[in-house]
């Protein structure tokens, strides 16, 4: 969730993807600026966290980045569980993969944060020679679906940072809780003597 006070919202963000579309990279590049040409493959999730001055607002990702390997779908959940925040990836030479994005897609509509912003990435814009995923297509989807989209290139930049900045400002500027001045308590029970077998 996104959470609150004095101009500054702390958000989760995931990241969910098949294996190979560019996850850890995007991150990589948001947060370090910095690109490795044969990433390994994440093993489990990967956590990382970037602040951003958007409007009148600081906006603090905390980046959860999940493995894309079937084996670990099933701790998915623990992730994009109270999840502000998602950015759906896909590798836009490969079909199978924005496939595979939208079930990721489905499944957060029907298990994660109703008011979650959602990004759809098509990554690896920069192999353009080598795109099978048409950007009107994944544009089609994405609107259909109430994400917006974007392609993206880890290894150019190429709206890397601008995913981000678009989904911070995209989060619901959430008030923060009154705190009232002090704590109502229900009247105990009264307790039951109770009979035990040995008294």
């Amino acid at each position: 969730m996104a959470t609150s006070g004095n101009k500054n919202i702390n958000a989760k963000l995931v990241l969910l993807g098949d294996v190979g579309a560019g996850k850890s990279s995007l991150v990589l590049r948001f947060v370090k600026g910095q690109f490795v040409e044969f990433q390994e493959s994440t093993i489990g999730a990967a956590f990382f966290s970037q602040t951003l001055a958007v409007n009148d607002a600081t906006v603090k990702f905390e980046i959860w980045d999940t493995a894309g390997q079937e084996r670990y779908h099933s701790l998915a959940p623990m992730y994009y569980r109270g999840a502000a925040a998602a950015i759906i990836v896909y590798d836009i030479t490969n079909q199978a993969s924005f496939d595979r994005a939208k079930k990721w897609v489905q499944e957060l509509q029907a298990q994660g944060n109703p008011n979650m912003v959602m990004a759809l990435a098509g990554n690896k814009s920069d192999m353009l020679d080598s795109r099978s995923v048409a950007a009107e297509d994944a544009q089609t989807y994405a609107q259909e679906n109430g994400l917006f989209f974007m392609e993206t290139s880890a290894k150019s930049a190429a709206n890397v940072n601008d995913i981000f900045y678009e989904i911070a400002k995209r989060l619901p500027r959430v008030q923060p809780v009154q705190n009232t001045p002090g704590m109502v308590l229900d009247r105990p029970a009264e307790r039951v003597a109770s009979t035990s077998c040995c008294s």
